[in-house]
This record gives C-alpha cells, sequence and structure tokens, in this order.
C-alpha cells in the first residue's frame, strides 16, 4: 500500500497537477491538505474519472481536508470522522477514515502565525487536543497512520537554516515537544526510518528563489503506529511537482508499506 500526503494549496488550482501525479505515482491512498473547497464543490467525478474515490471535509476559501483511495474492492471508506471531541473548531481540518485495514488520520496542523501570538496559543491546544484523540485511535486502531501539513519542523535537520529560523514559528521548542508527546504514543516518522541526514524539505516559499536554492522546511509528515514499523519499505519527498507551472508550496511525501 503506497500512501501520500500533499498539501495542495488550492484543488481548484491544482487539479491538473493532482490527476497528473496520481497517473505517474499511482497511489492506493492520499491524504489532501488546504483544498480551500467548500463540499459541494469537491471534484468527484473528475477524481473518479482518474480512478480514485474520496471523502471531503471542506470550507471555502480556506482549509479543508480529503482523502482518496483507488477505486478497487479495497478502497471503501469505514468509520469517517470529521470533528474529534472536545475541540470546537469550525475550520476544516482533520479527517479520518479506515481504508484496506489502515487507519489513515489526515491533518492540516493549525499555522499558528508567530510565536506568543492568539493563533499560536490556539495551535498548542489545538495538538494538546488532537494528542488525545490520536491516542484513542492508536488503541483502537494499530495499523494507524497520521498523516499531512503538521506546520511543525520536527529538528534543526528540517530546516535549511536553523541560525536564521532560531526558535520562530514552525520551529519552537512547545511546537517540537507538542508533536513529540504525539510520536511519544508510538508513531514513526517514516522518512527518518529511512532518511537520517537533512537537507531534505517538503515546503519552499515562493519568494527569494526558496525552492531553486533549497531554502526549505520538512513540514509534511507521514508518522505510522509501531505495528506498521515492519511494512514500511520505503518513504520519499517527491520534488517534482514542485517544478511544475503555478506549483503548490508544499510537494507530496510518501511511504511503501507491506501489508
Amino acid at each position: 500500500m503506497k500512501i501520500a500526503s500533499w498539501n495542495v494549496n488550492s484543488l481548484k488550482v491544482r487539479m491538473p497537477h493532482l490527476t497528473q501525479w496520481l497517473a505517474d505515482a499511482r497511489p492506493d491512498v492520499v491524504a489532501l491538505q488546504e483544498t480551500k473547497l467548500e463540499d459541494a464543490k469537491f471534484p468527484v467525478d473528475e477524481l473518479a474519472a482518474a480512478g480514485y474515490r474520496a471523502v471531503f471535509s471542506g470550507q471555502k476559501t480556506y482549509n479543508g481536508v480529503a482523502l482518496l483511495a483507488r477505486a478497487d474492492a479495497h478502497s471503501e471508506f469505514e468509520d469517517v470522522v470529521t470533528d474529534i471531541p472536545n475541540l470546537d473548531d469550525p475550520q476544516r481540518r482533520i479527517l479520518a477514515a479506515t481504508i484496506g485495514g489502515v487507519r489513515v488520520v489526515d491533518l492540516y496542523v493549525v499555522n499558528g502565525k508567530a510565536v506568543g501570538d492568539e493563533k499560536y496559543a490556539y495551535k498548542l491546544d489545538w495538538l494538546a487536543k488532537m494528542r488525545e484523540f490520536l491516542a484513542r485511535e492508536h488503541e483502537r486502531h494499530p495499523n494507524l497512520v497520521v498523516l499531512g501539513d503538521f506546520n511543525i519542523a520536527p529538528d534543526d535537520r528540517d530546516v535549511y537554516d536553523p541560525v536564521a529560523w532560531g526558535e520562530d514559528i514552525l520551529c519552537s521548542p512547545p511546537e517540537r515537544e507538542a508533536l513529540k508527546r504525539i510520536t511519544d504514543l508510538g508513531l514513526h516518522d517514516s522518512f527518518r526510518l529511512f532518511e537520517p541526514a537533512g537537507e531534505h524539505y517538503s515546503w519552499w516559499d515562493y519568494r527569494q528563489g526558496a525552492f531553486r536554492r533549497n531554502m526549505g522546511l520538512r513540514i509534511d509528515l507521514i508518522l505510522i503506529g509501531d505495528a506498521l514499523k515492519s511494512a514500511a519499505k520505503a518513504a520519499t519527498i517527491d520534488r517534482t511537482p514542485r517544478t511544475w507551472e503555478r506549483p503548490s508550496d508544499h510537494t507530496p511525501v510518501t511511504v511503501d508499506l507491506d501489508i
């Protein structure tokens, strides 16, 4: 099972990129973030033509998450969740479903704006409540995959210039500690199972020629539960879509599981 995550930064704009990438990469399951579409406008038919079923939770202009699964006998979506207990959040940032025996939780984590901002405080509270939810999910579903745009660089290897970023948003110690509390539930950063070195990023700003100069952050993660660790055979960051015309500022990340 090849599972992918991609913040498309507007599905309406990036739909040609998505269908091209689905045809090229042929993932079995894809988690999308920042679809920026109301549910009524989600491109169900276009994705069906590309060979994928979908569930989604969206809103106009901002946020929005979706899960795609290859349209075969194993792609039914079971036990779909779009909101978690104790989190009063109208923003569409979470979508969970069981697909082919794997529990997949798609997250678009709050950005936080700046350390000390009220949105930063909300981010930390959001992550704490998400941890409670994921703890219960991991108990119920050993085959757990938690993936998406985490808006946190796990450590300095995941930042092109740790000195320049310092303890700013996406890199601050409280954010990293909140992410660690999630991985301490028994979740593993799949990319780091295969690649310990730095200078591998999944997001590059549109400004300053950041992609060309590889001035990026690795903030798009695929976390897998203990039960799936031995099943992981490869994990990649596919930089190709970031080279296309009018790209998302993020690029897809994938993990291959031998289940």
